[in-house]
């Protein structure tokens, strides 16, 4: 049980992790010091995706739920929402490269605006 309970929560953190890295600028735009959070997430989340790299949550969910006696991905509230969200089927290494290039260009106007909104308030100094 404690080890469902735990890969659960991994999944959460993934997700959320996933949210971060998609929409974060829009928080960035509300408290601009939380890009120091937000850019390193958004980079790691582009790099994976362009690189085809496995995200270090994915295995350790795998691990918690074989301890937990569960063969893969299904049963439960969150599996049954979340796990299509997180693992789509049919991901491929091209449509990886797709979902990078969007994180990115999502993220992209807000840190634009918040970076000519800096610009404008320097130059009026």
């Amino acid at each position: 049980m404690l080890y469902r309970l735990a890969a659960d929560g991994v999944l959460v953190m993934h997700l959320a992790f996933i949210i971060w890295v998609v929409l974060g600028a829009l928080l960035v735009l509300w408290r601009p010091a939380l890009a120091w959070l937000h850019l390193p997430a958004l980079a790691w989340g582009v790099a994976v995706e362009f690189n085809g790299w496995r995200c270090p949550l994915t295995p350790l969910e795998n691990l918690l739920r074989s301890r937990a006696g569960q063969a893969g991905f299904e049963g439960g509230f969150i599996e049954h929402y979340l796990l299509g969200v997180i693992y789509p089927a049919g991901l491929t290494p091209a449509i990886q490269v797709w979902l990078g290039l969007a994180a990115f260009l999502i993220n992209l106007p807000p840190y634009v605006w918040l970076i000519h909104l800096r610009w404008r308030a320097r130059k009026r100094r």
